[in-house]
C-alpha cells in the first residue's frame, strides 16, 4: 500500500512539476525559436549571396565581352587572320593568348571552322571546340558553356572584320572563355562568405567543400535534384549546410549550376551555449522556485499542521493542546472554529460523563435495593419465625439457614459491587498452577443443588502454571461456571472446563453447549448491570469477570464454537510487573477485610452472584 502524502509534500511536488513543466516549455519554445531564426538568417544570407554572386558574374560577362571585342579588333588579330594558315594562325595567336589571360582562346575562320586554340588545361579538343561553335553560329541564344575532358568554360565570341564592323569584310571569329575552377569558386566563395559548389549536368566540377564532403552522395543528389527556391538542408558528413541554388545556363540539357552552401552547425555553434545558459538557467529557475516554493508551503501548511496536531491531540484525549488562530485567512477561521468546537465538545462530554454517572447510580440503586430489600425481607420473615416460642429444634435450625443464606447474598452482593472499587495493588499473585482452583470451582458447583443435574466435564493440558491471585480467580472461574450451567439445556446440559497453553499463556476456556448469547445483549455482554432471563440476576457477574482478568493482565473473550458458547481466558505466564508491585507486600485484600471465609468450599458458596 503506497502511503500518503502529506499536504506540504503534495503542494510543494506540484508546484515543482507545474514549474519545471513551464520553464521546460518556455526554454523549449525559446530554443526552437532560436533556431528558426538561425535558419532564416541562413537562409536569407544565401539568398544574399546568390544575389551578390549574380552581380559579380553580370560585372564579371561585361569585363569578358569587352576584352573579347578589344582583342577582336587589335591589328596582329587582323593580321594573323589575313594570313589564312591554320599552322601560322595558331603559332602567332598565342601571344595574343597571354595578352589575354583568359583560359580559353580560339579563333575561326568566316566559315566557323577552328583554326587556333589554346588552353590552359589539357583535355579540350579541337573537335568539342569545333561542336560548340557551330552550336553558337547556328543559333545565338545557344549555350555559351564550353564542357569537355571534365572542364567547363564560359565563352563570348567575337567577330573580326577587315576594316569597320558596317562596312569592313568578316575575317573570322574570336571566342574567349573563363574556366569554372577551384580558383573562381574561391573568388566567389569569398565574395558570397559562403562554401560554393559548380555542377555542370550533375557532375561537380569545382567546389570549395572539403574533399570528403565533395565527393559525398548527398551533394551529388543535391546538385542533381530539381532546382528549388527554398533553401534545402543537406547532411554532407558530420556537417549539416543549407542550400540554395542558381541555374547559369537557360539550356535544360545542359544545366550549369551554381550551389551555394552555409553551415548551419557553424551558424548555430551558439546554439550549443545557448543550450548550456538555457539549461543553467532552467536549474537555476527550478531550484530558486522550489526554495521560494518550499517557504511558501511551510508559511501556508504551518497552521494547517498545527491544526492537524490538535485534532491528533484530541483523539488522545487532550483538550487542550495548545492553538494560534490568530490572522484572518482561512485556516485560522477553521482553527477558531475547531478551538470552539473544542471547547463545546468537553463540556458535552462532562455533561454525558454527569448525566452516565447518574445514571449507573440509579440502575445500581435500583437493582440493590431490589436485592438487598428481597434479602431483608427474607432474614426479617425468618427473624420473627424465629422469635416464636414452640418450635422445634430442626425448624429453627431451618429458619437459621434461611437467614444465614440471605445475609451470604447480601455479603455476595456488597463484594461485588467493592470490586469495582478495588485497584490493581488489591492483587495477591503469587506463581502456581491454576488446576487447582480449577478443581475447587468443579467441586463446588457439583455441590450446589441447584446444578446436580448437569455434566461438568473437564480437561488439562500442560502444567497450566501462571501468575495469579487464586481467590480472584477462582471467583471469575466460579461466576463463568455458574453462567454455564444456567445456560444449559435442563436436560443433557454439558459444561466443559479446559486449562491448556499456548505461547500467549496459560488459557482457561469454559463451554457450554446452550442456546447462546441472547441478541439483545451480545454487544454489552461485560457491561455492568447486563442480565437477561434471569429472574434475581444482577447483572454483575461477567463485569465483575472482566474486572479480575484485566487485573492480571489477562484478557477474556467469548465466541461460538460447533454449537457451544466459549469463554476463554488467557493469563501471562511471566510475572507482569503491575502484579509484582501489588503482591510483594503481601497485602490482603478488601473482601479479606470483610471476613469472606478462608475454606475453600465455604468461600466458593459465597463466590457466586445471582446472574
Amino acid at each position: 500500500m503506497v502511503p500518503s502524502l502529506r499536504l506540504r509534500t503534495r503542494f510543494l511536488l506540484s508546484m515543482l512539476v507545474i514549474t519545471a513543466g513551464l520553464t521546460t516549455t518556455s526554454l523549449l519554445l525559446v530554443r526552437r525559436m532560436v533556431e528558426q531564426r538561425v535558419r532564416e538568417n541562413i537562409a536569407e544570407g544565401l539568398q544574399n549571396s546568390v544575389q551578390t554572386f549574380q552581380n559579380f558574374q553580370h560585372e564579371r560577362e561585361s569585363l569578358l565581352t569587352r576584352l573579347a571585342d578589344l582583342l577582336a579588333d587589335l591589328p596582329i588579330t587582323r593580321a594573323l587572320m589575313t594570313t589564312h594558315d591554320p599552322v601560322t594562325i595558331q603559332d602567332a595567336s598565342q601571344d595574343l593568348w597571354q595578352l589575354a589571360s583568359s583560359d580559353l582562346l580560339a579563333l575561326a575562320d568566316r566559315r566557323g571552322v577552328i583554326v587556333a586554340l589554346h588552353t590552359k588545361a589539357s583535355g579540350f579538343t579541337r573537335e568539342t571546340a569545333q561542336t560548340y561553335l557551330m552550336r553558337m553560329l547556328q543559333d545565338e541564344d545557344a549555350n555559351r558553356w564550353w564542357y569537355g575532358g571534365h572542364h567547363l568554360y564560359q565563352t563570348f565570341i567575337q567577330p573580326i572584320y577587315f576594316g569597320s564592323r558596317t562596312d569592313g569584310s568578316l575575317l573570322g571569329f574570336l571566342i574567349v572563355g573563363d574556366e569554372i575552377d577551384a580558383k573562381l569558386a574561391r573568388e566567389i566563395s569569398n565574395v558570397a562568405a559562403s562554401q560554393v559548389a559548380f555542377s555542370y549536368n550533375g557532375e561537380i566540377l569545382a567546389t570549395t567543400l572539403a574533399e570528403a564532403q565533395a565527393s559525398s552522395r548527398e551533394l551529388g543528389a543535391l546538385v542533381s535534384a530539381p532546382s528549388q527556391s527554398a533553401p534545402a538542408t543537406v547532411q554532407l558528413g558530420t556537417e549539416r549546410y543549407l542550400a540554395a541554388s542558381v541555374e547559369l545556363s537557360a539550356m535544360q540539357a545542359t544545366p550549369v549550376r551554381l550551389t551555394v552552401l552555409g553551415s548551419y552547425d557553424k551558424e548555430s555553434q551558439f546554439l550549443s551555449s545557448l543550450n548550456r545558459l538555457l539549461l543553467a538557467l532552467g536549474l537555476a529557475a527550478v531550484l530558486t522556485g522550489s526554495v521560494l516554493v518550499f517557504f511558501l508551503s511551510h508559511t501556508f501548511t504551518r497552521p494547517l499542521a498545527d491544526l492537524v496536531g490538535g485534532v491528533r491531540a484530541l483523539e488522545h484525549g487532550d483538550f487542550h493542546h495548545p492553538l494560534d488562530s490568530r490572522g484572518n485567512d482561512e485556516v485560522a477561521e477553521l482553527t477558531g472554529a475547531f478551538d470552539r468546537m473544542r471547547t463545546s465538545l468537553l463540556k458535552t462530554q462532562r455533561d454525558l460523563l454527569e448525566a452516565e454517572q447518574l445514571a449507573t447510580i440509579g440502575r445500581m440503586a435500583s437493582s440493590i435495593s431490589h436485592d438487598l430489600r428481597h434479602s431483608l425481607s427474607a432474614i426479617t420473615a425468618n427473624a420473627e419465625f424465629l422469635c416464636e416460642s414452640g418450635l422445634s429444634r430442626e425448624q429453627k435450625e431451618e429458619l437459621y439457614q434461611e437467614i444465614r443464606a440471605g445475609v451470604n447474598r447480601m455479603t455476595d452482593l456488597i463484594d461485588s459491587l467493592l470490586e469495582f472499587a478495588r485497584t490493581r495493588e488489591s492483587l495477591n499473585p503469587s506463581y502456581g498452577s491454576v488446576r487447582e482452583p480449577v478443581r475447587r470451582v468443579i467441586h463446588a458447583v457439583r455441590t450446589h443443588p441447584r446444578h446436580q443435574r448437569i455434566y461438568i466435564e473437564e480437561s488439562f493440558h500442560g502444567s497450566g502454571m501462571a501468575w495469579f491471585d487464586s481467590r480472584k480467580l477462582e471467583r471469575a472461574i466460579y461466576n463463568l461456571v455458574l453462567n454455564a450451567c444456567d445456560a444449559a439445556p435442563e436436560s443433557d446440559g454439558r459444561v466443559g472446563i479446559e486449562v491448556g497453553e499456548t505461547p500467549e499463556g496459560t488459557v482457561i476456556e469454559v463451554s457450554d453447549n446452550g442456546p447462546g448469547i441472547a441478541v439483545p445483549i451480545r454487544d454489552r455482554l461485560f457491561q455492568p448491570f447486563v442480565s437477561y432471563g434471569k429472574e434475581n440476576g444482577t447483572g454483575l457477574g461477567l463485569t465483575v469477570v472482566q474486572k479480575i482478568v484485566h487485573d492480571h493482565n489477562g484478557r477474556i473473550e467469548m465466541e461460538r464454537r460447533q454449537g457451544k458458547t466459549i469463554f476463554r481466558i488467557v493469563l501471562p505466564i511471566s510475572e507482569p510487573r503491575a502484579l509484582h508491585t501489588a503482591g510483594v507486600d503481601g497485602r490482603h485484600t478488601t473482601a479479606d477485610a470483610h471476613g469472606i471465609a478462608k475454606d475453600p468450599a465455604a468461600r466458593l458458596n459465597n463466590l457466586g452472584n445471582s446472574q
